[in-house]
């Protein structure tokens, strides 16, 4: 199985590539400008991460995911939740990372779970007592209890790297073609899966979109991602790379791109068209409406913090407020208890804060209530 990279229709091309490169620039300038800048990025990985799993064929609801993002459930949370979850840890990880680190091993390694980064190295002085031992403490301290402590120390000392040695051995032999289960994820693989192969092929697709422009490029590798499969349990990791690789190209800097939201605008015909053209213009106008619809997020948002900022006129400089209006922009929807976690309130002093701002109900129950800006 290959994909190849030639012959691509430019003249088909070029005017959904000129604007989907027009949009995202403008939308990064919009986000690094605007003061609703930060609660856009983090909305949007709530936004992403459903639309990711909806576009996959499953529905994840927008307040059930920000609810057990803060640990704050209200029923036991399902698989797609969980499956939801991730993607939005792993668009925060690719955020506050380095914009190649998406693409590198350790970025790969941390993003599909396949072995435990490095950790990072003890003190110098910790490592020194573990590996002199006792003996040499027990002469400078000359007390029993340093002693303990220095037992205590080799002994963590030597577990960690029995661990460190069964994790390697762990991703060598997730790498091979040998076992098709996992017992300790309870996962059934398929052996001639062969992960690193189609991993190895994709990042020659990037290496390869290098000379076209960012929009195209994005769209090629996500479209190779689709072809290759190289994950057989994280798929949905496509379209989070496809945003970070127009990080990458410093095409989008302020934030990583919602790209899955514009991919529920384009039709799935289109999205699994058999024609690879025909994908590479779904991709680019998906791109072209992720952006465009960013850009009317940011602008309702700036007006509804304009109409809830004019509730703190006459207010204390300590009151809660402005701190329950950061936390209603930065998030899809709110509950009383995050409220009273963020103001550090009582519940009963959250919902009298959610009653000074008027800020619309979403849900229409009675109990669990949700508030947010639509």
């Amino acid at each position: 199985m290959a994909y190849e990279v030639a012959d691509l229709p430019l003249q088909t091309l070029l005017p959904a590539v000129a604007r989907a490169e027009d949009q995202l620039a403008r939308l990064d300038e919009v986000v690094r400008r605007s003061p609703v800048g930060e609660g856009f990025i983090e909305r949007g990985h709530f936004f992403d991460s459903a639309a990711s799993m909806w576009v996959a064929g499953e529905l994840v609801h927008i307040e059930d995911l920000v609810l057990h993002d803060a640990h704050m459930d209200v029923r036991t949370p399902t698989h797609e939740l969980t499956i939801a979850h991730t993607i939005v840890r792993s668009r925060r990880r690719i955020a506050s990372s380095n914009p190649d680190w998406a693409f590198g091993e350790a970025g790969i390694a941390a993003l599909t779970g396949a072995g435990a980064e490095k950790r990072q190295d003890r003190p110098d002085h910790v490592a020194e007592r573990a590996e002199e031992g006792d003996d040499e403490i027990a002469d400078d301290d000359g007390d029993a209890l340093s002693r303990e402590f220095a037992d205590i120390d080799a002994i963590l000392d030597r577990s960690q790297r029995l661990i460190d040695r069964l994790v390697e051995d762990d991703v060598a032999v997730a790498a091979s073609n040998r076992p098709s289960l996992v017992v300790g994820d309870l996962v059934i693989r398929d052996p001639d899966w062969d992960e690193q192969d189609r991993l190895q092929q994709w990042r020659q697709i990037i290496k390869q979109s290098a000379s076209v422009p960012s929009a195209l490029g994005a769209a090629l590798i996500y479209d190779a991602w689709e072809d290759l499969e190289p994950m057989q349990r994280q798929h949905w990791l496509g379209g989070q790379l496809a945003s970070a690789y127009l990080r990458s190209r410093r095409k989008v800097t302020s934030h990583l791109l919602a790209f899955n939201v514009g991919l529920k605008a384009v039709p799935r015909e289109r999205r699994r068209a058999q024609n690879r053209t025909t994908r590479l213009l779904a991709f680019l106008d998906a791109m072209s409406a992720a952006a465009d619809l960013g850009m009317k997020d940011i602008a309702r948002l700036s007006q509804a913090r304009e109409q809830l900022e004019r509730k703190l006129r006459g207010r204390r400089s300590s009151s809660s407020l402005p701190s329950v209006i950061d936390l209603i922009l930065a998030r899809p929807v709110v509950s009383a208890a995050m409220i009273a976690k963020t103001a550090k309130v009582t519940p009963r002093g959250a919902l009298n804060l959610i009653a000074d701002l008027g800020v619309r109900e979403m849900t229409g129950r009675g109990r669990y209530r949700a508030w947010g800006v639509i």
